[in-house]
């Protein structure tokens, strides 16, 4: 055995020994004399965000230099850039210094001079100089930028013609937006769409873990026989009327999503309802899109009730109290419209219940529907509360509301026992949530390739300055392309716009575009199954149930009441645009 190791180590030691030299000679060696520079800036888009990912080069009268390092030097995430370079001595600052910017669906900064200030001296004598400037970038279409919208586009007409499962049709786009970037981007960046990185960084975790875990607390609560139990409340508070009934649950769920978020409370909601309408012999999808339309309603009211106001009460510093104040009393005059409308709509389906025996109905469901395990219930309500709790305060603790979902839900499978693998396979929606990874990495696409900025920047240029018209059109801008494009990016991309009509529009400092941009982010997510995560959610749990809602059925349902909501919206921000400016507390 010694025999077998020595050998390796006398052929190995020459190598080791010249490795060790070398090193020696070259820490011994002095440093290459001559100017020292240091180039640095940010990327910013024509809105002052950072751009990440853009190649710079830096070019010394006209010549391209190589780092110290032979690095490339390339923006990070807040745009931000640096090199460090050896220059021949006396090189500057006589030398002209530029910078240029390189990135897909961006245009190519042209060479742009940046002034060179001297910095002093290191210890070997060598000058020191410095130059630091900021960069902007502007769009560029490219043949990226057509496929990347053709794509989201082709998802959705196939999702709402129903040739294949939206799940199918969401994958199916995200794997065309990477395998486009990696095959034609390859040989020419005009094509390239969305990095793998981007793509999996556009995955909002905190919206899937939300989902995952209130989907097991829901599934657990389901084992104590309390939903049928409220199935039986609900019904003997409406007396059997389903007029009544339909309304209670609207106004429930509506009251519900301000102090939870909306897809909680459909979460919760949607085994209730089911139970009623079995019960009732009516279609549950005659309750269930009424109520998740209520959701969205309701969870306009609040700071954490809509993901899109999270989004927005962050970037302004906007409490729970801005949003109460501004936002209830519209979101209250929009429920009762909404609850006029649906028990109207629905009309046929309520007369078709089967309520003939009203009082021998409420004693047979309060045989039938009891808790089952007491024990439970009480376990799983307080573990609810305990959430519920977390989501009120999450803003104070920084803390994002899928951690108070993941939390709540592993407490209370820990304490009750109950198997976690049943409840992943039996309860967790998977489909709903893969749909949803999908989505982000499309939408993605479309908002890399510049496609959703676009759209922002033509409401501040044809506003021109205009208050009333700013505030019209970033709500029905935003209503409109929150019914076909998930929200929560495009209010992210909107942030930035409205930032600056505050400060560059009279009278837009009330704060008024940020209810504007709220309004009609969260209520224009009720014109299509696909616009917010609650109707998404909604449709999956139906159709595990057996229940299925086409895209163009949803779309029927809910179009023209969210157009009418939308409307209201805008009388109500007119009003206040010419009565008194709305109240922002900072």
């Amino acid at each position: 055995m010694l025999k077998k190791i020595k050998i390796p180590i006398l052929i190995l030691s020459p190598v080791i020994l010249a490795g060790l030299l070398a090193a020696t000679v070259a820490l011994a060696a002095p440093p290459t004399p001559g100017d020292r520079l240091s180039v640095a800036g940010i990327m910013k888009n024509p809105q002052g965000r950072g751009v990440k990912e853009v190649e710079v080069e830096v070019l010394v009268n006209g010549q391209h230099v190589k780092t110290v390092k032979d690095e490339d030097i390339v923006s990070g995430k807040s745009g931000s850039f640096l090199g460090e370079f050896i220059l021949p001595t006396g090189t500057l600052p006589a030398a002209k210094v530029e910078v240029k910017g390189i990135k897909p669906s961006w245009e190519s900064l042209a060479p742009t001079p940046v002034q060179v200030i001297e910095a002093g001296v290191d210890q070997n004598g060598n000058k020191l100089f410095q130059a630091q400037s900021n960069f902007h970038l502007k769009r560029t279409i490219t043949p990226g930028f057509w496929i990347a919208a053709i794509i989201l586009l082709l998802v959705y007409v196939v999702i709402a013609a129903e040739w294949m499962h939206r799940t199918l049709a969401a994958l199916l786009g995200a794997a065309l937006v990477l395998f486009i970037t990696y095959t034609a981007g390859t040989f020419d960046k005009n094509f390239f769409i969305l990095s793998f990185e981007d793509a999996i960084a556009a995955i909002d975790m905190n919206v899937i873990f939300l989902l995952m875990g209130m989907m097991i607390i829901v599934g657990v609560l389901k084992k104590t026989g309390m939903f049928q139990w409220l199935a039986f409340k609900s019904y003997a508070l409406a007396k059997g009327n389903v007029f009544v009934l339909a309304a209670i649950l609207m106004v429930v769920t509506a009251m519900c999503s301000a102090f939870l978020d909306n897809v909680t409370t459909m979460l919760l909601m949607i085994p209730v309802t089911i139970e009623i309408a079995v019960t009732l012999k009516v279609n549950p999808i005659a309750f269930l899109i009424p109520e998740v339309f209520a959701s969205n309603v309701g969870g306009t009211a609040t700071l954490i009730g809509d993901p899109p106001n999270i989004i927005i009460g962050s970037y302004a510093n906007l409490t729970f109290a801005d949003f109460v104040v501004n936002l209830t009393i519209i979101c209250a005059i929009a429920l009762v419209v909404t609850v006029v409308f649906y028990v109207y709509w629905h009309k046929k389906d309520y007369l078709k219940a089967d309520v003939k025996d009203v009082g021998r109905t409420i004693e047979y469901l309060k045989e039938e529907y009891r808790i089952t395990d007491a024990k439970l219930t009480i376990m799983g309500l307080a573990i609810l509360a305990f959430t519920i709790f977390l989501f009120i305060i999450h803003g104070v603790l920084h803390m994002e509301p899928s951690i108070a979902a993941l939390i709540g839900a592993m407490i209370l499978l820990a304490i009750s026992r109950v198997d976690i693998v049943e409840m992943l396979e039996h309860e967790v929606e998977w489909p709903t949530l893969v749909f949803f990874i999908a989505l982000f990495m499309v939408i993605a696409g479309a908002e890399e390739t510049g496609l959703i900025q676009i759209i922002a920047e033509w409401v501040r240029d044809m506003s021109a300055g205009n208050l009333t018209v700013a505030t019209v059109m970033v709500l029905w801008v935003s209503a409109i392309a929150s019914a076909f494009i998930d929200n929560i990016p495009f209010t992210a991309t909107m942030l930035p716009i409205v930032a600056f009509l505050n400060t560059s529009i009279p009278g837009a400092e009330s704060g008024i575009l940020w209810w504007s941009l709220a309004l009609g982010a969260c209520l224009g997510g009720n014109g299509t199954m696909i616009g917010a995560s609650a109707n998404v959610v909604t449709v999956g749990l139906a159709e595990k149930a057996g229940y299925h809602i086409s895209f163009m059925q949803y779309m029927k349902a809910c179009w023209w009441p969210m157009i009418i909501t939308i409307v209201l919206c805008n009388v109500y921000l007119l009003l206040f645009t010419f009565v008194r400016p709305l109240a922002m507390s900072r």
